[in-house]
């Protein structure tokens, strides 16, 4: 059995192949077509996407729904803080987990100040997260982050959120808030191209995964088995487990549009059957897993050593995943959230 190493999913990445803006239109972008079953590669339009899909086969969508989870602070003194939410523990109650930037950051006890009043008073530090309670909201938590938050880009796109970034990092089939990174695949779709999936009777499921900040964390030891994945909340209803279930009976394939799809099927499938599931999931799949409820994966192109590129490694093939991804150097193919498309079938 292998060991594999952090190092074993390094690639070399020119800076100018990042993707700093969206495409002009969502389905206008790139799509690499891996095939599992013998490593061939083709080089495609992402409109081109439903000639590799057949009738009765099922797309399952993340549902989730990014919030402007940057926030602008200060310390009583004035000095400037940074809220970077992780996660919405309560909005009725106004409880949030957090990083905080800062010069200093608070200790539990203090108190910030955040626009139109509101107060936040840090309650408990876990690592590098901060547990925060907010006093002073007139509305409700959602439509205050909606109204004075920001767009939490990715740290690779080094440049100011923006207008455009309100709509096109967020899919347009984003339901149920809560994510602070895009399920970054499903950003390639429109309503004209689902439409005509669906006219070729390709199915459509949902789960909710809410993607944390953590998805950016790196990898700190070269040894993978002493890494561990940060927690996410999933879900996974029993209208969508059946969807699947018959998916598999008819013979068609059910194929996860992005990593976290994978992770949240794969997390409800962790007892060997697939089977309605709501709370956190750890799992970290590396190559040699044993994939229970996926046969397909779209997805973008991941960074160098990230957990998301050993899972895309794992489903497609380590090897053949390593040379799809130096193809897409040499061919110049845009990278990261807002980069272009890979198809693994």
């Amino acid at each position: 059995m292998t060991e594999w190493r952090r190092s074993d999913f390094d690639y070399a990445l020119p800076e100018r192949l990042i993707a700093h803006r969206p495409a002009a239109q969502r389905a206008a972008s790139r799509m690499l077509v891996l095939r599992t079953d013998s490593g061939a590669l083709a080089d495609r339009r992402f409109t081109d996407l439903p000639a590799y899909l057949r009738a009765g086969d099922l797309l399952v969508l993340n549902d989730t729904r990014v919030i402007p989870a940057r926030l602008e602070a200060a310390k009583p003194t004035g000095a400037r803080v940074e809220v970077l939410i992780e996660r919405v523990e309560d909005p009725d109650a106004g409880l949030i987990t957090c990083q905080l930037r800062a010069n200093r950051t608070p200790k539990p006890g203090g108190r910030l100040g955040l626009a139109d009043g509101v107060q936040a008073e840090v309650l408990e530090r876990e690592g590098r997260f901060f547990r925060l309670q907010l006093a002073g909201l007139v509305e409700s938590l959602w439509d205050y982050l909606e109204r004075v938050g920001h767009v939490p880009l990715p740290p690779y796109i080094r440049r100011p959120d923006d207008d455009e970034d309100r709509t096109r990092y967020q899919t347009v089939f984003a339901a149920r808030p809560g994510a602070v990174a895009a399920p970054t695949a499903g950003l390639h779709f429109d309503d004209a191209l689902l439409e005509r999936l669906r006219a070729d009777g390709v199915g459509t499921a949902r789960v909710t995964l809410h993607v944390g900040a953590g998805t950016f964390a790196p990898v700190e030891s070269d040894d993978l088995s002493a890494h561990t994945m940060h927690a996410e909340w999933l879900e996974v209803s029993a209208e969508t487990v059946a969807a699947v279930n018959a998916t598999r009976e008819r013979g068609g394939r059910v194929v996860a549009v992005g990593t976290t799809v994978v992770r949240a099927l794969e997390s409800a499938a962790a007892d060997g059957q697939l089977a309605p599931y709501s709370g956190e999931t750890r799992l970290f799949i590396t190559p040699g897993y044993c994939f229970r409820a996926v046969d397909g994966l779209l997805t973008n192109f991941h960074l160098p050593e990230s957990t998301l590129l050993m899972l895309v490694s794992a489903f497609g093939g380590y090897e053949s995943v390593m040379a799809a991804y130096r193809h897409a150097v040499a061919e110049e193919y845009r990278f990261f959230s807002y980069g272009d498309a890979m198809l693994l079938i």
